[in-house]
């Protein structure tokens, strides 16, 4: 065997190496496995219904409707620092708060309001719906008063303040009638009207289809 053919034989093993090793690689590419970027199992969660429905705010007449004057008077002890609440009781370091409800803001006597105060107050008195928004924060209902505290948060509980604020007040208007429930809307009534034809509608069409008995 001379050197050509030598050569041609080694060349034809070197060429046929060269296209396994290149059908190796390009394989490993196509088919190379997809990881996933963390550890752990994929599974698949239905969110359609995750997200709950936020709580609908009840309104403030329906909380003093279902309130507690008891409690208020034992949640009303933080305000006894600053306020007295007995009757034809002096001044503190806020005004007296006996027949707190009904009266015209920033009218007790000998007590001296901020000029915040007697200007938002000029005619107004303090009503359910005034008394919650000055005790759910007091510089937010009023900017500029001096009161400094920081406000009552939970509605029940201010609820229940103002309720024990009624006890003492014996002018105090009665308690806000709660809002009427909603009724269902047109669209909805109409389609329950629709509905209750309709499964009145089936056993009339369902007796003209009958066949007549035939005659014997």
């Amino acid at each position: 065997m001379d050197a050509f053919e030598l050569n041609k034989i080694l060349g034809a093993v070197l060429g046929a190496l060269v296209f396994v090793m290149g059908l190796s690689v390009l394989s490993e590419i196509i088919f190379a496995p997809h990881g996933l970027d963390t550890p752990g199992y994929l599974i698949n969660i239905d969110d359609s219904s995750a997200a709950a429905e936020a709580p609908k705010e009840v309104p403030f007449a329906v909380l003093l409707q279902q309130g507690d004057a008891g409690a208020g008077k034992a949640g009303a002890r933080v305000c006894g620092a600053c306020h007295n609440f007995e009757e034809g009781g002096p001044n503190g370091i806020g005004p007296h708060l006996w027949g707190v409800v009904g009266r015209p803001i920033a009218s007790a006597e000998g007590f001296n309001y901020s000029s915040a105060l007697k200007e938002y107050g000029a005619d107004k008195t303090w009503s359910y719906d005034e008394l919650n928004g000055f005790i759910h924060a007091p510089q937010q209902d009023v900017p500029g008063t001096i009161m400094g505290f920081a406000g009552i948060k939970n509605d029940q509980d201010r609820a229940n303040v103002v309720l024990f604020l009624k006890s003492i007040s014996p002018d105090a208007p009665p308690l806000p009638e709660p809002p009427a429930a909603e009724e269902p809307a047109a669209d909805e009534a109409a389609a329950e009207e629709a509905t209750a034809a309709a499964g009145d509608a089936e056993p009339a069409a369902t007796e003209e289809a009958e066949p007549a008995p035939s005659a014997n």
